[in-house]
């Protein structure tokens, strides 16, 4: 079973919580992660795993920590002078998953453009709801659900998280893509040193 996430505008502090944009709340000892080129990478999102538990009967995630995602996504978020990772399978050092244990420790990273107003889009809140393994939209687990030419690329692999179009935010991959985090089906639940990035488009 895989874990449909929908994500919608707050007023809440989101600081330490699940949330979609925004801020990454990371390890003290953990940097913003950077593309080749020094930039950071755009934040997607952080899960609290308590809040996935009930719906991970699996166990393909771990059951407390937290898990952060990035990618070189500015570009799809319309910004045409970012660099653009394209179709298929994206480079190592243009993505990156951090989990971590322990989330009671968090420090708040914050980025600001020159005339101060923060260099992400506001934080959104999540919730989490049962979903089929090949659904579209955004999700954690299952498969990804462009797979009808895909089969040799995705064997073996599980998606780990799903990006789907987005028009609130203007996110676009190309002609009705999507992208995936992808994982080995054969890992230990807490293992994420084996990650691969895929983007999708019909």
């Amino acid at each position: 079973m895989a874990i449909k996430i929908n994500i919608q505008p707050t007023a809440e502090d989101l600081a330490g919580k699940s949330h979609w944009w925004g801020f990454p709340d990371l390890p003290e000892a953990c940097e913003w992660p950077c593309n080749e080129d020094g930039d950071l990478l755009t934040f997607i999102c952080q899960i609290s795993l308590e809040d996935i538990s009930e719906l991970d009967s699996d166990n393909r995630l771990p059951h407390k920590g937290m898990i952060w995602f990035f990618a070189d996504l500015d570009y799809f978020l319309g910004d045409l002078d970012a660099p653009c990772g394209g179709t298929g399978e994206w480079e190592s050092g243009t993505f990156k998953v951090i989990y971590s244990e322990d989330n009671s420790d968090l420090l708040t990273h914050e980025y600001y453009w020159e005339d101060g107003d923060p260099a992400v889009l506001p934080a959104e809140e999540m919730t989490f709801e049962a979903a089929s393994e090949t659904d579209f939209g955004f999700k954690l687990l299952g498969m990804p659900a462009m797979t009808e030419g895909y089969e040799n690329e995705n064997e073996g692999l599980m998606s780990l998280l799903q990006l789907d179009e987005e028009e609130r935010w203007g996110l676009r991959f190309f002609d009705c893509g999507t992208v995936n985090f992808m994982v080995p089906l054969d890992r230990q639940n807490d293992d994420f040193s084996n990650v691969s990035f895929c983007l999708h488009s019909s």
